[in-house]
């Protein structure tokens, strides 16, 4: 109870730094989550082994303490006295991880580098405010429904894990990922983004791609994984070599990719300029030979929806349609003629259980833990547990969810999480979309973000994966701002204009 209380004081503390008026009070809640988020993971890691290693060597431990507060400390230092560096080291340090052994045998992949530019930021984000009058009101834009729902979400999943019976990996989903990714989205989405920003923070997102890209391509060429055990094992016995770059997992550098291409795709369709369609080809083949080594095949389904939203924004949502339905019958008909090509030994629930690795069993596992518990569901984080008793089988085997989010939220958190989380998929949406096809970096983060929820239906990460927050940060901020009844009033003026008028331009001379 006390550990449930404790997640949910610092997740609405970390939101509360979004709502309240006074910048003093939401320096303070800031200050709550920054603080109370590592306490609850230290005393959740406390006894692990190589925390209590350090515990037998206080000298040690409380050097390391120190030095990574004056990490902290200076960085925060720096990101106050060039504010502009926040989103530019956060698109840096996105997507690396970095394997920790906690104890327990399975080694947990920490976001280091991106937790080190939250934690600065969010202290150079509360130092500011701490420092201002406390009788200003902040002047930073106003959160909305979809920021409720966010917030909705997540503490739920904290209370939730009231009745789990493993509560340690809904403490670890909290305070490793939720927590300080929503201090995160709080800086950012308090940054005063242009399309100008956006435009240069994407061309670095684009250069990190190209050097993990290379990083793909040498271990393609040499046939060796630098990291996961698990892939390397994988790769020793399957027909096909799978890459995964600096990343643990090959599905997750396959959404970058497929995520990172969308942005060079949206740069293609809105430009005029042929010197920069010819660039986007190029770093398009590039990106896509790496996509081609992860075989993700989330991945390619990803980008597929993406890249359907990217053409109903920019030529019409039938046109796109028609276009993802002809995709569609090409490739049924190449899974019904070439099975083989694509891993698939037959066309029966054990084939495609074989050619998704073993998700058709998993998501039918994760249905039956639903029916089961449908209204509260087994507990935030029990789906690993309650998927083994289910099954009579004793063998801790790499199943921590469904992979398929919506079934993993449902079998975890019943009709009640599920409820909240169809809430947010829709607020955001429509947050995201409206009128994004006026804007190039708009309509190329609606269609990111539609291919990354797209991507958790065949993969476990939602709110686990910081690019998603980042999405939504940058998204919200560039969002036009209308007030009460200005929506209709437009609506009603174009339903009246001659059909020329009706066209709203379909560049944007602010894009990239």
């Amino acid at each position: 109870m006390a550990t449930t209380l404790a997640l949910s004081t610092v997740a609405v503390a970390a939101f509360l730094a979004l709502w309240l008026r006074s910048p003093n009070a939401r320096a303070g809640t800031m200050a709550i989550a920054l603080v109370g988020a590592p306490i609850i993971l230290a005393a959740q890691v406390w006894d692990a082994g190589p925390v209590e290693r350090l515990r037998d060597h206080p000298p040690v431990l409380g050097a390391l303490i120190v030095a990574g507060a004056l990490v902290v400390v200076a960085a925060a230092w720096a990101f106050r006295r060039w504010p502009v560096a926040v989103p530019f080291a956060a698109a840096v340090a996105l997507p690396f991880r970095v394997p920790l052994d906690l104890g327990d045998g399975q080694p947990v992949n920490l976001l280091l580098p991106l937790y080190l530019v939250t934690g600065a930021a969010a202290l150079a984000w509360l130092w500011d405010r701490a420092q201002a009058d406390p009788d200003e009101p902040g002047g930073d834009r106003r959160p909305g429904a979809a920021d409720l729902a966010l917030l909705l979400f997540v503490v739920l999943y904290a209370v939730e894990s009231l009745w789990s019976d493993d509560q340690s990996k809904a403490v670890e989903q909290v305070a490793f990922f939720y927590v300080p990714f929503a201090l995160l989205y709080v800086v950012l989405r308090t940054v005063p983004w242009t399309m100008e920003l956006a435009a240069k923070c994407f061309a670095v997102v684009v250069g990190v791609a190209l050097v993990l890209a290379g990083v793909g391509f040498y271990e393609a060429a040499t046939h060796h994984v630098l990291l996961n055990p698990r892939v390397i094992a994988s790769n020793q016995i399957d027909d096909v070599f799978r890459v995964n770059s600096l990343f643990f997992d090959p599905n997750i550098y396959g959404r970058f990719l497929a995520l990172t291409m969308l942005g060079i795709a949206t740069w293609m369709l809105w430009t005029r300029s042929s010197r920069t369609v010819a660039i986007s080809g190029v770093l398009l083949a590039i990106l896509l030979g790496a996509l081609i080594t992860t075989y993700s095949q989330t991945s390619f389904l990803a980008m597929l929806a993406g890249l359907t939203v990217l053409g109903g924004l920019r030529f019409g949502p039938w046109k796109a349609f028609g276009s993802l339905v002809a995709v569609v019958l090409v490739g049924v008909v190449f899974v019904v003629a070439a099975p083989g090509a694509l891993n698939i030994k037959g066309l029966d629930e054990g084939g495609a259980d074989d050619a998704t690795s073993g998700r058709v069993t998993l998501t039918g596992g994760g249905i039956g833990l639903w029916a089961d518990h449908p209204i509260e569901g087994v507990g935030s984080g029990g789906f690993a547990v309650a998927y083994r008793r289910a099954e009579r089988s004793g063998e801790r085997k790499a199943v921590d969810a469904s992979h398929t989010i919506p079934i993993t939220i449902a079998a975890e958190q019943g009709l009640i999480g599920f409820g909240a989380y169809l809430v947010l998929i829709v607020l955001l949406l429509r947050r995201l979309v409206r009128d994004a096809e006026d804007s190039a970096a708009r309509a190329a983060i609606a269609a990111m973000t539609i291919a990354l929820i797209v991507h958790t239906m065949g993969y476990a990460a939602f709110l686990e994966d910081p690019v998603l927050w980042v999405l939504l940060a940058v998204g919200s901020a560039l969002a036009p701002v209308r007030v009460r009844g200005e929506a209709r009033r437009a609506r009603l003026r174009l339903r009246k204009a001659p059909p020329r008028e009706r066209r709203r331009p379909a560049t944007d001379p602010a894009a990239p």
